[in-house]
């Protein structure tokens, strides 16, 4: 499997692995949608599911090219290096874009959930009352989701392990935003803002040969919040893994089904026309985070008047929906490829 690759699709993985980082920070989208719409969604999570007791007897043995091998290690090198990048590039002109363009990006994702539910649906032929049944749950959880109040932020480090098993969720499941619920756990700030600064002010403070950063406290609170999240993100990631190939192997219509309820349910999430609430203290002021940013609440939803800024949004719904068909042609072109 990984040495019929060619330099294109190496490259293709690399670009995949972007989409999936990207998608995976901005609340409400998944990075599993991605993985499932490009066609690598399966390889993806039997990949993971390798990462088991026998891999990690292979590594403690230094069996290295054997361990590389079992869990296709370059197929997941690629897809990794792709998402880290995105990180650090992709998802921080994604932050700008939200900011500054915020109506024009969320329509954008809503175009490509649309399209998402399409590519899905339309090669599933097995409905029958188990389907429809998983289908309803997986809209009624999706929306139910949607609507919940985030939690207040909280750094205790069994908690923020916990936001790191259940953020993963977004690269495994797809339909279910691992980001949107760090926003409902109350920690997306801490885990994807102010922890992954700390690790890119710290990497350039050691390139330049300062290491005061050692003596300051925020800072390494911060990495060791990174640190933890990041363990729990690994262990959601093969243990979800594992529990989906499982679920994939004997139950592969019901979690389809399921899946495309979870979609639908988030449409809810990345609905473009909202007004964000903001919390407020009890005097009626507003409540702001460590960065000076207003602490988000909810969302307000409305049906927009007809004008020339919804006319552009609807543009950029179809546009998102043109980017799925457009992943949908080159995941078909890919497995034929590999057939």
């Amino acid at each position: 499997m990984q040495s019929t690759r060619t330099l294109k699709d190496k490259i293709f993985l690399i670009l995949k692995g972007l989409g999936m980082g990207a998608a995976n920070k901005v609340p409400g989208v998944s990075g599993g949608v991605v993985a499932f719409v490009a066609g690598f969604y399966e390889e993806f999570i039997y990949s993971l599911q390798k990462i088991n007791g026998k891999a990690f007897k292979l590594l403690i043995n230094g069996r290295f090219k054997s361990f590389y091998q079992y869990i296709n290690g370059r197929f997941l090198a690629l897809l990794f290096f792709g998402m880290i990048v995105s990180y650090f590039s992709v998802s921080k002109i994604l932050d700008y874009l939200i900011k500054n363009y915020e109506l024009y990006v969320w329509s954008v994702f809503f175009g490509m959930i649309i399209g998402s539910i399409y590519y899905i649906n339309k090669d599933f032929k097995d409905w029958n009352y188990r389907t429809y049944l998983s289908l309803f749950i997986g809209i009624i959880l999706g929306v139910g989701i949607s609507f919940l109040n985030p939690a207040k932020e909280n750094d205790n480090l069994w908690f923020v392990f916990f936001c790191g098993i259940i953020s993963v969720c977004g690269m495994t499941l797809p339909g279910f935003s691992g980001s949107f619920i760090l926003i409902l756990l109350g920690n997306y700030v801490l885990l994807l803002v102010e922890s992954v600064n700390a690790l890119y002010d710290t990497f350039f403070d050691v390139l330049e040969g300062d290491f005061s950063f050692t003596h300051n406290f925020e800072r390494i609170r911060m990495l060791k919040v990174l640190v933890v999240f990041t363990l729990g993100s690994l262990t959601g990631l093969i243990t979800f893994s594992n529990v989906l190939s499982y679920i994939l192997k004997h139950y592969k219509s019901i979690t389809i089904s399921a899946i495309i309820g979870f979609i639908i349910g988030s449409l809810g999430v990345v609905w473009p026309w909202k007004e964000t609430i903001y919390k407020l203290s009890e005097s009626g002021e507003f409540l702001f985070d460590s960065r000076g940013e207003k602490v988000v609440e909810n969302y307000n939803r409305y049906i927009p008047q007809l004008n020339t800024e919804t006319y552009y949004a609807i543009a950029f719904i179809f546009l998102g929906i043109a980017i799925v068909l457009a992943l949908e042609i080159y995941g078909q072109k890919t497995r034929k490829s590999n057939e």
